[in-house]
């Protein structure tokens, strides 16, 4: 479903994580608790974590007020990385933000100065009248405004230190963001996805996200490994909010990686293979929902998960034949179609 600017503005904002200046965003893309961006504030500075797109300015702009700061308060906006979801609105923001660096891991920076790429590859999936709906106008930030930030790479909040740690799997241009003072981490969509629609007694349900492009299961395992050792009080996602009970989401995303990979090896072959696999996958997800407890019916977990049962099935693909490194140009054509970065 696209997103329409108006679309929920009757929706709640933010909440926030008063012991440690924590507000937890809707970007209001798609669709209610779908896409979060982050504001942390500290001693009256602040920073943003992600952005959404072009179209969730006002929402961070009136989060930031009900904060009780104004833009010349934020000191940092810092991208996990440049998907369109989570950075689409990164230029329009900085051109808000009179006192703001932008902080974005070095594969992703040349795409902050200039996003023809991105919108040019996006738009060869979504086409351009979609992408203008959904995402809005992509903006450059200046060169001089852009901080690369490798692994390690650490910055300062009036104090409080927020470190970046390369976390490839999802996107080869992904960091997470560690918040010392805190104890938690913002996983972008390393640690995968949550919605609060499939919380039950059990916690929270969790599956991964592969993108449609760079999807790297070993890489992916790493990642999430590293996280998990790192022992965070809790993981705020992108998609949607905090989690707790670290490890054992961080056992069942395992657990899913493979179960996906080995879908997608078992239907390599198949004639009509991106059918087969999103069915596969869609009844892989509604298993698993189900085994968690959750009560809704199918119809409406498959309503929920559809949007990411579409770009994970393409995403493995795209791994599929990364794997195959066809010669066959039909296959290479696929793969460049599917490409967004």
């Amino acid at each position: 479903m696209p997103y329409h600017p108006a679309m929920h503005d009757s929706h709640a904002l933010a909440l926030l994580d008063a012991a440690h200046g924590i507000h937890v965003i809707d970007t209001g893309f798609q669709r209610p608790n779908f896409d979060a961006a982050y504001l942390i504030v500290e001693n009256g500075r602040a920073a943003f974590v992600d952005c959404g797109t072009r179209h969730s300015l006002p929402r961070m702009l009136a989060v930031l007020a009900a904060a009780g700061l104004t833009v010349g308060c934020v000191d940092w906006l810092i991208l996990t990385h440049v998907h369109l979801d989570h950075a689409g609105g990164a230029g329009a923001l900085m051109a808000r933000l009179p006192n703001a660096k932008l902080v974005v891991h070095p594969r992703g920076a040349r795409h902050m100065l200039d996003p023809s790429l991105l919108w040019a590859g996006a738009s060869a999936v979504y086409g351009e009248e979609e992408m203008r709906r959904s995402y809005g106008e992509l903006v450059p930030v200046p060169a001089e405004r852009v901080v690369e930030a490798p692994d390690g790479f650490a910055l300062k909040l009036a104090g409080r230190t927020l470190r970046c740690l390369d976390t490839p799997g999802h996107a080869k241009h992904h960091n997470a963001i560690l918040d010392e003072r805190s104890g938690c981490v913002f996983s972008g969509d390393t640690f995968g996805l949550s919605y609060r629609e499939f919380d039950t007694a059990s916690g929270a349900f969790i599956i991964p996200t592969t993108s449609p492009v760079q999807f790297d299961p070993g890489a992916l395992h790493a990642s999430i490994r590293r996280l998990v050792a790192l022992d965070p009080s809790a993981i705020h996602l992108t998609h949607y909010g905090p989690v707790a009970d670290v490890r054992r989401l961080g056992d069942d995303l395992h657990t899913t990686i493979d179960a996906m990979v080995a879908l997608a090896h078992r239907h390599a072959g198949d004639t009509y293979r991106h059918a087969a696999l999103a069915a596969a996958i869609a009844q892989l997800y509604v298993e698993r929902v189900c085994a968690h407890g959750c009560a809704l019916p199918v119809e409406k977990i498959r309503e929920l998960l559809a949007i990411d049962i579409e770009l994970n099935a393409q995403g493995l693909e795209v791994w599929l034949d990364r794997q195959a490194r066809p010669a066959d140009p039909v296959a290479r054509r696929r793969a460049n179609r599917l490409r967004s970065l």
